[in-house]
This record gives structure tokens, sequence and C-alpha cells, in this order.
């Protein structure tokens, strides 16, 4: 059974740049689709980025996509979000989610991924 741990979160100021990281244990993530949600107080769970199994196809949220790249890091069976230019709307909970085996493509939609990470802070000083 596939468990994902994030890390790389914290306080960072507007303009500036973040990697998160999404490390498995279980499976190889290169096998999985990957996603990334975030979720903010009072909001709902935002779609932010997801990459398909055995492919580098991506797909990103509309709000984010031209300061979001995921990506894979197979050495260390990891995906990784860098986001560019932060904003203070940045500031939430991060968390990766893999979908089921087999899955075929990308997501955007939260019910495609079964096992999700415990999400960690991310707070964009403004």
């Amino acid at each position: 059974q596939v468990q994902l741990i994030e890390s790389g979160g914290g306080l960072e100021p507007a303009g500036g740049s973040l990697k998160l990281s999404c490390a498995a244990s279980g499976r190889a993530t290169s096998s999985l689709l990957i996603g990334w949600f975030r979720q903010s107080p009072g909001k709902d769970r935002e779609f932010v980025a997801s990459i398909a199994r055995n492919s580098n196809n991506t797909q990103y949220g509309n709000s984010v996509r031209d300061r979001v790249t995921v990506s894979r890091d197979v050495a260390k069976n990891s995906v990784n979000l860098h986001i560019s230019n932060l904003k203070p709307d940045d500031t939430g909970v991060y968390s990766c989610a893999a979908g089921p085996p087999g899955f075929v493509g990308t997501s955007s939609w939260s019910k495609s991924f079964t096992t999700w990470g415990q999400g960690i802070q991310v707070t964009v000083s403004s």
C-alpha cells in the first residue's frame, strides 16, 4: 500500500519561490497518477497540478498554471511541485495524492485519487 509524505512547506515571502516534494513508499511514483491539491481556510479544496503515470503528461489548475511546474524525481521516488512568484493567496495546506494503480492520464478531480498525504502548510507573507 502506497504512503505519501509531503515536505518543503513553511513561510515564504510574496514573490519568492517554493518547492514541495511528495515522497512515496510502497510503490514507485512513476507508476502512479500523482496530484497536488491545496486548501485555504474557508475555501474549497483546489486542484493545483497532476502528472500521469509512466508519462510526463501534466495538468495544471487555472489559477496557478503560469507559475507552477510538477515533475518527477525518479531517483528519490518523489514528485516535486515548484511554485514561483508566490502570492498571499497561495497560502494553504498542500496535499499530494495518488491515483489507483492503472489510472490512465491526468486528472483534476479529487475523487480520482485514492491515497492522500497528511498535507503540509505553506504560508506566503505579503
